[in-house]
């Protein structure tokens, strides 16, 4: 989705989790973790979604899905990435596997309840995250929450399911639905018009791509689709 919007040329190809593509030495050598997503791009090695979000956009500034060092909203875009990485997603995890809850006093995001109303109070503020203007932020937060709010993990909340709307009707979510499942497929509450999950690119099916001299996997563990993509 962030490529699509972005307008950068990539091509597709695959990667395959379950025979162990992840494992091989030559991909290891660029993320020892063997997990996606990686990027390396002029010899540098960037891992984890919400890096990679921020380095492609600023990266590619002319598409304005980033705020500039010096603007005001700059510091709010990047305390929504982070709060993402850092609360959303570990809050969401202990949730699903229902772990004991942690003294709010350590723990990194407090509660889950308290993560949620402080998510739901920011998307109330407006039509996105920073107001009226969508960033490469929404596009990972639509992204995200369209596949939670599918699996029952975040409630579907009528200001979170607005919010998810306007963010898939963005053409770079149109564009990168129907180059997944055909021309004419259209993102809506976590579904393709046709009905058809797209709960596959949600876990982060954007697998991988080549900027310039370098190769960015961006990707989901999940050996019945498993893709990577090629800048060139």
């Amino acid at each position: 989705v962030l490529l699509e919007a972005l307008g950068v040329p990539y091509e597709v190809k695959t990667i395959d989790f379950a025979s162990g593509q992840n494992r091989t030495p030559e991909f290891l050598a660029i993320n020892p973790l063997g997990k996606l997503p990686t990027l390396v791009h002029d010899g540098a090695v960037i891992t984890e979604q919400v890096a990679i979000t921020i380095y492609l956009a600023d990266r590619f500034p002319a598409a304005g899905l980033a705020p500039a060092v010096d603007h005001p909203s700059r510091g709010p875009y990047l305390r929504w990435l982070a709060f993402y990485a850092a609360c959303f997603e570990p809050a969401l995890m202990d949730h699903a596997f229902q772990r004991a809850p942690l003294d709010p006093a350590t723990s990194p995001y407090r509660d889950y309840d308290t993560v949620i109303e402080t998510l739901v109070a920011q998307l109330g503020r407006g039509d996105y995250l920073l107001g009226d203007s969508l960033t490469a932020a929404d596009l990972l937060w639509g992204t995200g929450l369209r596949w939670t709010t599918e699996f029952g993990i975040v409630p579907k909340l009528p200001v979170i399911m607005a919010y998810m709307e306007r963010v898939a009707a963005h053409p770079a979510v149109v564009r990168a639905a129907e180059l997944e499942f055909g021309p004419g497929m259209t993102v809506i509450s976590g579904e393709t018009g046709a009905g058809k999950s797209l709960l596959v690119d949600a876990l982060g099916f954007l697998s991988g791509l080549r900027a310039d001299s370098g190769m960015v996997r961006h990707g989901a563990e999940r050996a019945e689709l498993n893709a990577e993509f090629d800048l060139s």
